[in-house]
């Protein structure tokens, strides 16, 4: 098996995450069976108590695990499945290690970073090779300086000198510079952050330059003396027009060429792009426009929806069409002002979130989007909103309610799941994970689906409270998914909308560039007619 480390030096934000993915599926286009994998050297256990704001989206895999948002990136772009090995934490580490000593697994030695907690790591590194893996790529998230990312570089170097160098690879992602005003690129970044890497005992095999313009020969050669590398292992990566065309960019620069012939892989396998390729040039020749309201809390950073924005992005793509987003803050929305944000809209689009900040405002989404009937999709959060907005407009349940909003409300039609009642314990402690649902027959979430079955990926602490379920359903709010184990609500419709559709879980952890979801190309498709319409 091989492992292929990916770090990044500089700054953060480089598109290692990218890299990293677009490099597993140009492998997996040439027969490999191939993996990612993220180590992130935060203290944190997982992002899943970490505010959106800082770090952006908690991605949710089928076994549950709160990942960090790169994981996201890696399914989408290779379509394969990944669970918690797949994403391990600085936190994750120290607390195995610490367990690991108050239970005296080590035997009453003197705990410490080298060799116990670099153990931990590559414990988690060699996991993959239960997986009937080819290639594992594991990324190192952060920065060659910082001191958190230490422990992880002694780990990575100790896996190539156990391995072997023929079975181990470095890809480093540095950025070259552009001097504002005179255009000059300079690589003095690069030869310091390589620096820093060798100064670990790595030396790297591949540098994937981040460029905001073409790397010239000679700059190229200078980089390659410099960094001690071969001038064709220094490889271009400009700013793409989107970021599914990476993996074509990185093709024609010869990075998958330089990685099997470093890996002693056969560099005479022809990948099978023609799919991606025709993906791509569809994203690129969209015409129509579409324009939908992303009405959140977290939208200052937009990454705390990425796979959100992402969904869209295809289902749009898919109808040939480019999604506009306008990143409305639920907490700056209210009826007097309702008309102003979302009457130029084509659908509205609520997503999930925690906590009591800007609900009123994402009510007041849900009833205009409702009563001027514009297509929307609530998704987790989301769904609990049109609950309570139906329940307080249509039911005149007088303050309905979320007991996470208002523990007091006289009508809680959103209530703590009685498997929560008496958790504390904030991380990983939700209803996390795939969970099926079974739909109504007739329903606008069978046709959109075309099957009776579905799973989906979960993560709510409160749920739609079935005592109100008879006084919902009879006025026409059709119940349309369940989980049938435990008759918990997953979807609910309006049938006399054109597209009004909510559902508990979040369907866009499964959408693909090339696999769109359906409740998103409804979304979409609805838009569209609606705009036409217009």
């Amino acid at each position: 098996m091989k492992y292929i480390f990916v770090t990044g030096g500089v700054v953060s934000g480089l598109g290692k995450g990218i890299c990293a993915a677009s490099l597993a599926r140009l492998l997996k286009q040439r027969g490999y069976r191939v993996q990612n994998q993220k180590f992130d050297p935060y203290l944190n256990v997982d992002p899943g108590t970490m505010s959106p704001l800082q770090h952006g989206e908690v991605f949710v895999t089928d076994d549950g695990a709160e990942t960090d948002l790169d994981l996201g990136h890696y399914e989408r772009f290779v379509d394969e499945s990944l669970d918690a090995s797949s994403s391990v934490s600085s936190g994750k580490i120290y607390w195995n290690v610490l367990t690991k000593e108050r239970r005296g697994e080590y035997l009453g030695k003197t705990v410490q970073i080298i060799p116990h907690v670099i153990d931990e790591i590559k414990s988690f590194i060699y996991t993959n090779e239960k997986k009937g893996l080819d290639i594992a790529i594991c990324e190192i998230g952060g920065t060659v300086g910082d001191i958190e990312s230490q422990p992880f570089l002694e780990a990575i170097r100790q896996v190539a000198h156990e391995k072997g160098k023929d079975n181990v690879l470095f890809i480093h992602v540095p950025l070259v510079v552009e001097i504002p005003g005179s255009g000059e690129l300079k690589s003095k970044p690069v030869q310091r952050s390589v620096r820093e890497l060798q100064s670990a005992g790595i030396q790297p095999d591949i540098l994937v330059c981040r460029s905001p313009a073409p790397l010239p020969e000679e700059l190229k050669a200078k980089i390659s003396m410099f960094c001690n590398l071969e001038k064709e292992c220094v490889i271009e990566n400009l700013t793409a027009s989107s970021i599914y065309e990476v993996p074509l960019l990185l093709e024609e620069e010869g990075l998958t060429k330089q990685v099997l012939r470093k890996l002693s892989l056969d560099q005479h396998r022809e990948p099978n792009l023609s799919a991606w390729k025709a993906m791509v040039e569809q994203i690129k020749n969209a015409h129509r426009k579409v324009k939908i309201a992303l009405v959140g809390k977290y939208v200052a950073l937009h990454d705390s929806y990425l796979s959100v924005e992402e969904a869209l992005f295809h289902a749009a793509s898919s109808r040939d069409a480019i999604c506009e987003i306008s990143w409305i803050d639920s907490e700056k929305i209210n009826k007097s002002n309702a008309e102003e944000l979302l009457g130029d809209v084509d659908g509205v689009l609520i997503p999930g979130g925690f906590g009591t900040r800007g609900i009123e405002g994402m009510v007041e989404a849900a009833r205009y989007a409702r009563e001027h009937d514009l297509p929307l999709l609530g998704i987790c959060l989301g769904m609990q909103i049109v609950t309570i907005e139906y329940g307080r407009n249509v039911l005149h349940l007088k303050n309905a309610d979320s007991t996470e909003f208002n523990p007091t409300t006289p009508h809680p039609v959103i209530d703590l799941s009685c498997e929560q009642v008496y958790i504390t314990d904030k991380g990983a402690t939700m209803r996390l994970g795939a969970y099926p649902c079974r739909l109504k027959e007739g329903s606008l979430a069978q046709r959109l689906y075309g099957q009776d079955q579905i799973e989906e990926r979960h993560r709510p602490r409160y749920e739609f409270n079935n005592a109100y379920l008879k006084s919902y359903e009879d006025s026409g709010f059709l119940i349309s998914g369940r989980y049938e184990r435990r008759n918990l609500v997953e979807i609910v419709e309006i049938p006399r909308q054109t597209y009004y559709i909510a559902c508990q879980f979040h369907p866009e952890f499964k959408s693909r560039p090339d696999k769109p979801h359906p409740l998103f190309v409804g979304l979409i498709a609805a838009a569209l007619l609606k705009g036409k319409k217009a």
